[in-house]
């Protein structure tokens, strides 16, 4: 009997079935208490009076393509190592599904007030850690269609990060519109695993240390090497890609104790905007989000005469998953610290610098790679990193030093079509983020479907006014976006001045094709013309496919043949400074394309030169 019982405890502590909450994920259990709960949020809003029975039936039917949601945690006998994650055999779905009705008035500020209420709330680390409130009594609220309800959704961080949080509504979510009338498939048979015996996870534990004793000095060499790699590289290649001296982080407002309290707002924004933004000035979605976010922070800090001189600094989570690992959930994140520019008043300007910030940001990022630190994060021992993070929050330590950055500004990419929930359609997605002591703002941007929602996180002691900060995110993305617009047309109006160098070549071409069908008939096909002015390059199509040529302004993908020229060349040729073959010899005038059309083309050229 007793050989058996050995057995079976030795067999469970050899189980790997059985997997370990991971270093990095369980930093967000360190930092759980009832002042800082742990979890992530997103409000959904579904059009067409979606029932509260089919939602239920929607969530149990597909339970089974997300084990962790049947999952909870379970410590090792005097945390001497990380949980583990083990199947709930007490789950009931009832147990972590909410149904409300909006009160009155059923406006956006209810609807703010009610979430931030709902989202304040921890979840029971006893059971498994998600929740769901399905709320009703949205019929009056501007800009949402009647008849639509709210979803609000709370995971715990050391569940998921914000891109596996994606890959999550890709289950829940369907990407076509279905029949409503649809039957929900039946849920499948949950059979929970007998848990583990406590002494077999104190077995597995020291199995692990035994297997790995040198973890921690392994790990720390690894990044070291790899600092010393960059540093040598640096020396061999002779450039600084960024200062060595790091920069100082001003205490702001935002970096003090918080309350339990919640408050939240968001503004919604066009991605295509966004995006026409961003290609005006050869920047990334990113810098013009952290532009925006820096510009409302920088006139509401104002607003409180609480502006710092130095600008602040804003950590920036970058996902370090490979592609296909989004369903794998848990976190794969890694920090980027950038100087947002709230210092400089000119948006512009303010655009600017944070691009080189951000490329900064880059560089001391890869010092140490990304998955060295995580890899780190996996040798700090359970009960003492969880002991120092009750130590810091008890004795408020962030009090005796300055912050490591001010505010967390993240970006999630997400589905691009529209999702739907039994044949009704997703609206609206909002993210929600958890706050802690000394960083009580988290400002996430989610896209979906067109549009970004810039949520804003805080709580009623840092920023109690968080509909007014949402505003200002509005009003700033508003003033970018005309002056960006202004500088675009600007650019423009340089752009067509200096074609009309060789407005000329191109007048007296269209005159010759239209006076001469018969070399259209000669030479059938389609070929391009390029012409470069002040770096940059315009294009001209040239159609000799139908009876008539046609040339016009417009970039031609399929041309058969083309050709390259400067514009300063360009007219000199048309003025007969050069011959067409003394062009081609010193490389001024460019050929591609198939052999057959390169000819061609020259010999349209040679006889409109000649003409």
């Amino acid at each position: 009997m007793t050989k058996k019982v050995i057995k079976d405890l030795l067999d469970d502590a050899l189980d790997s079935s059985i997997k370990q909450v991971t270093g990095q994920d369980a930093a967000f259990l360190y930092a759980e208490s009832a002042l800082n709960p742990m979890h992530i949020g997103t409000l959904i809003i579904v059009e067409d009076s979606l029932k509260f029975d089919d939602f239920k039936d929607t969530i149990a039917s597909k339970l089974h393509l997300m084990p962790k949601f049947r999952q909870r945690l379970l410590n090792v006998p005097f945390d001497l190592d990380y949980p583990y994650w083990v199947d709930d055999p007490n789950f009931e779905l009832d147990l972590h599904l909410n149904r409300i009705k909006l009160p009155d008035p059923a406006d956006w500020k209810t609807l703010r007030d009610t979430t931030a209420t709902v989202f304040s709330a921890s979840l029971d680390l006893r059971r498994p850690l998600w929740s769901i409130t399905f709320i009703e009594g949205l019929d009056t609220i501007s800009q949402i269609p009647k008849g639509s309800v709210a979803i609000l959704t709370k995971v715990h961080h050391v569940m998921i990060d914000g891109a596996s949080g994606v890959g999550l509504m890709g289950m829940l979510f369907d990407k076509n519109k279905a029949d409503s009338t649809k039957p929900i498939p039946k849920p499948k048979p949950f059979e929970p695993e007998p848990l583990p015996e406590e002494l077999s996870l104190l077995l597995k534990s020291s199995y692990k240390f035994f297997k790995a004793p040198l973890k921690i000095p392994k790990l720390v060499g690894e990044a070291a090497v790899s600092v010393m790699q960059q540093k040598a590289k640096k020396a061999v290649v002779g450039n600084k890609p960024f200062d060595k001296k790091s920069f100082s982080v001003p205490k702001t407002i935002f970096n003090g104790s918080i309350s339990p309290k919640r408050t939240w707002g968001t503004a919604i924004l066009s991605f295509d905007r966004i995006n026409s933004l961003r290609k005006i000035m050869g920047v990334t979605i990113n810098d013009v989000i952290v532009n925006i976010c820096a510009g409302a922070i920088r006139r509401y800090l104002i607003e409180k005469d609480q502006l710092p001189s130095l600008p602040l600094v804003a950590n920036v989570p970058i996902s370090i998953r490979v592609k296909g690992e989004k369903q794998n959930y848990g976190n794969k994140i890694s920090n980027m610290l950038v100087q947002i520019g709230t210092h400089i008043e000119d948006p512009i300007e303010r655009l600017e610098y944070i691009q080189e910030q951000t490329e900064v940001g880059k560089s001391r990022h890869k010092a140490v790679g990304a998955k060295s630190l995580m890899k780190m994060a996996e040798s700090v021992p359970f009960g003492l990193a969880n002991l120092a993070s009750g130590i810091y929050s008890k004795y408020n330590i962030k009090e005796l030093h300055r912050p490591p950055f001010n505010v967390t500004i993240t970006n999630v990419p997400g589905p691009q079509t529209a999702l739907y929930l039994k044949g009704h359609k997703t609206v609206g997605v909002f993210g929600l983020t958890p706050v802690v002591d000394g960083f009580g703002l988290i400002i996430a941007a989610f896209s979906y479907n067109g549009t970004v929602s810039i949520t804003t996180t805080s709580d009623a002691k840092t920023m109690p006014d968080a509909g007014k900060f949402s505003r200002f995110i509005r009003e700033e993305a508003n003033k970018l976006e005309k002056i960006i617009q202004k500088r675009g047309k600007q650019k423009e109006k340089e752009i067509a001045k200096a074609t009309l160098a060789s407005s000329a070549f191109f007048s007296a071409f269209k005159r010759f094709i239209k006076n001469n069908a018969e070399i259209v008939k000669k030479h059938k096909g389609l070929y391009q013309f390029e012409v470069t002015s002040k770096e940059e390059s315009h294009f001209w199509s040239l159609d000799f496919t139908q009876d008539e040529g046609v040339l016009k302004k417009k970039k031609e993908r399929k041309a058969k043949a083309s050709f390259s020229i400067d514009d300063t060349n360009l007219i000199a040729l048309h003025q007969q400074k050069f011959l067409l073959q003394e062009l081609v010899i010193q490389g001024r005038m460019k050929f591609e394309g198939d052999k057959k059309h390169q000819d061609k083309l020259i010999s349209i050229l040679s006889e409109f030169l000649n003409r």
